[in-house]
């Protein structure tokens, strides 16, 4: 989002010195030119505004966020169930209760940055060396599964191969944010399934630059040529981003923490503020060099990990984290449109039925074939079964590109939300598929040791392995 006054020609974002005399407005206009005014334009000087209504908005869903995640606390379900049913309910499908969705959705898209700056932050190279081969190379084979996989239905149902190639992709993109927020209440972070899941996850992230360069291609809008070259630079500008930021980790990073640690030796308030600022600057990087803000928040947590401050960083942001993570779910569950789900719910839920049983089926083959356990592969394929939250963002693009329309956008809107609000039932599910598994045998005891395949970084020390089957052996 950008801020822009009417006159464009205009130097000053307020114009003292119209020609015509009139006042100009300042703007806030989105990325799909919709304008919202901001200031009051009685006001010839730069003057202290206030949005009351992004006020009022930011408290209804705060509050209700809260309502929600106690109310689900005290039924003993996950909270995070709470956040997005009390965003649908009072979201624009529901009750109207908040006016101003892009200023709220836009505030809330902080709980991504944190969530995701917070697992840079406890992100350890050591522990994920050894699934680097499944989060690569299975993470790439399962997007291109999907995409191979629906383009090819949609072209023997008559429809065009482009829209099943673009539903393909939609659906191999699971919601980071979600996934995450369980893995860590569940301590399932450091167990060989969590890192699986977020190896896969951490990928499904650096690809989505990529789609966003592959959906003019899809919409016809511009040439293959163009579109490869796109991609191709992108790949060079990722590439180039990464080895400028490990470099700064090595040199600029340590000695700027242990500066900010000085600094605060009476109070972290400094310490935090420079976290946080750190944070958002490399994600607002990221975002500038056409990469996505998520990538580049990861990228300054990792940054900050290979220092001896990571943990304590970790706990100044963590309050800020739980914050905006809250808003950011009850955000996405005003995008579910209650009243669309209601009536055609016995197509969204059948819908939504046969995607978590496919993408759970399609991941868990990919991780198998990758010599790891029946157990492992079924829980990574569970964790992943949901559609992400950019898939929103994606759905937006290909509708302008006109890529996809009508009954075909709704339904895989309708799918997304429903895929999200569903996602902590199926996590509940998980012990039961466990406890199953075990009591068929299909989940052997020596599962432990299938941890890796060969050529992967199970040729490290010894003592590296013995940790590996520790963490194999919690994990199954």
């Amino acid at each position: 989002m950008i801020l822009r006054r009417k006159n464009s020609y205009s130097r000053s974002f307020f114009n003292l010195d119209n020609e015509n005399g009139a006042e100009d407005v300042p703007t806030l206009i989105d990325r799909s030119d919709n304008v919202f005014t901001l200031s009051n334009p009685k006001s010839k000087y730069p003057v202290l505004q206030l949005d009351l209504r992004l006020i009022s908005d930011l408290v209804v869903v705060i509050v209700s966020a809260t309502c929600g995640g106690i109310a689900f606390a005290c039924a003993g379900q996950p909270v995070i169930t709470g956040y997005l049913l009390a965003g649908s309910l009072i979201g624009p499908g529901g009750l109207s209760f908040v006016s101003e969705m892009v200023q709220v959705e836009t505030v809330a898209q902080f709980g991504v940055i944190f969530l995701l700056f917070a697992l840079g932050l406890e992100f350890s190279t050591t522990k994920l060396r050894v699934v680097r081969a499944v989060a690569i190379l299975g993470g790439l084979l399962q997007i291109f599964l999907f995409m191979c996989l629906c383009g090819i239905l949609t072209s023997l149902c008559g429809g065009k191969p482009s829209e099943g190639v673009f539903v393909g992709a939609l659906l191999s993109m699971s919601s980071t944010a979600v996934v995450l927020k369980f893995l860590m209440e569940k301590n399932s972070i450091n167990a060989l399934h969590g890192q699986v899941t977020i190896g896969i996850l951490i990928l499904q992230d650096c690809a989505v630059g990529l789609l966003f360069a592959l959906l003019p291609v899809l919409g016809g809008t511009s040439g293959v040529l163009q579109g490869v070259i796109s991609i191709t630079k992108l790949l060079v500008v990722l590439i180039t981003f990464l080895a400028i930021l490990s470099i700064f980790s090595r040199t600029c990073v340590p000695w700027f923490l242990k500066l900010m640690m000085s600094l605060s030796s009476q109070t972290n308030e400094l310490y935090q503020l420079a976290s946080v600022a750190f944070c958002l600057l490399v994600a607002w990087c990221s975002d500038k060099l056409g990469l996505s803000l998520e990538l580049g928040s990861f990228a300054a947590g990792v940054m900050i990990s290979t220092t001896d401050l990571a943990q304590h960083t970790l706990e100044q942001v963590e309050p800020i984290r739980n914050f905006f993570a809250a808003l950011f779910l009850a955000s996405i569950g005003m995008l579910i449109h209650v009243h669309f789900l209601w009536n055609h719910v016995d197509i969204l839920l059948a819908t939504v039925i046969l995607v978590i049983v496919l993408k759970t089926f399609v991941v868990a083959t990919v991780v198998k074939g990758f010599r790891y356990s029946n157990k492992t592969s079924i829980l990574v394929g569970m964790s992943l079964a949901q559609i992400g939250e950019f898939s929103f963002v994606l759905l937006s693009r290909a509708s302008n590109l006109h890529l996809i329309e009508g009954n075909l956008y709704l339904l895989l809107l309708g799918t997304t939300a429903l895929s999200l609000v569903t996602t902590p039932l199926l996590f509940k599910l998980i012990p039961a598929v466990v406890h199953l598994g075990v009591l068929t045998r299909w989940f052997s005891p020596d599962s432990s040791s299938e941890i890796g395949f060969k050529g992967d970084s199970l040729r490290a020390e010894s003592a590296k392995r013995i940790t590996v089957m520790v963490q194999g052996s919690h994990d199954s």
